[in-house]
């Protein structure tokens, strides 16, 4: 496996992952923003990939536990490695396992918010990569959407978050998911351009809460000539915490 160096935050974070397959990015880095952590809590990310999402998240929140859950063997430990390099090793702790069976040093824990960045596509409705990293990482094989949330409910204990970013299109799928088992759900639009619909959204729930649905106004990623805005520059680089509550 060929693995490149690169560098999120403003240079703040070393990330090793594969030159080829899924990619983390800057849905990793709005994700960990959109987290509401605080020093002293715990917090697990599902499907936790080459660590991204936990690295971003400790380095802007001191004193906060992050568990990372990668099913893949190979992922898992350049997550590892990726906690040791930027100095985070003693906060961000990575375990290789399924949600469906997760690994005995979580199976019984809740946490304070649980995040995940779950595969886009359902099974069948989306061209299957050859890359077999890149598929798992896509495409929900084995693992519908519907497993996923059920079992960052489940992780989460009762007024904790649950924090995803998924396609806008399956926005209906997630809230009917969630009905029953949280509220004052808070849903950000994603604007790649002004002119453009938002193709992605950031999903935020409260869990044992029946509080109302409410749309966030979003964050507009790109200026018209294709440049980030203030706005994104400010958490993609910066750093900064999305505020949900605007």
């Amino acid at each position: 496996m060929k693995i490149t160096f690169d560098r999120l935050l403003d240079q703040r974070i070393i990330l090793s992952q594969p030159k080829t397959g899924y990619r983390a990015g800057s849905d990793s880095i709005l994700l960990a923003a959109a987290l509401p952590a605080r020093k002293g809590q715990t917090v697990l990310d599902a499907g936790a990939g080459v660590g991204a999402v936990a690295l971003c998240l400790a380095k802007r929140v001191t004193g906060v536990q992050v568990y990372g859950l990668e099913i893949q063997i190979e992922l898992s430990q350049l997550a590892t490695e990726n906690a040791t390099t930027n100095d985070l090793a003693d906060r961000v702790h990575i375990l290789c396992g399924d949600i469906q069976q997760p690994p005995k040093e979580i199976s019984h824990d809740v946490f304070d918010h649980t995040a995940c960045n779950p595969p886009f596509y359902s099974a069948g409705r989306a061209s299957v990569s050859p890359d077999p990293s890149k598929a798992i990482a896509h495409s929900e094989g084995d693992t519908p959407l519907s497993q996923w949330l059920t079992f960052c409910l489940r992780r989460t204990r009762p007024g904790g978050t649950v924090t995803m970013i998924h396609r806008a299109d399956r926005l209906d799928e997630i809230l009917t998911e969630w009905k029953d088992g949280a509220g004052d759900i808070t849903i950000v639009p994603l604007w790649s351009k002004p002119s453009q619909p938002a193709r992605r959204v950031i999903v935020q729930a409260k869990v044992g809460s029946n509080g109302p649905i409410v749309l966030h106004p979003g964050i507009r990623l790109h200026d018209d000539d294709g440049s980030d805005t203030d706005e994104a520059q400010a958490i993609l680089r910066g750093g900064a915490a999305l505020d949900l509550t605007t």
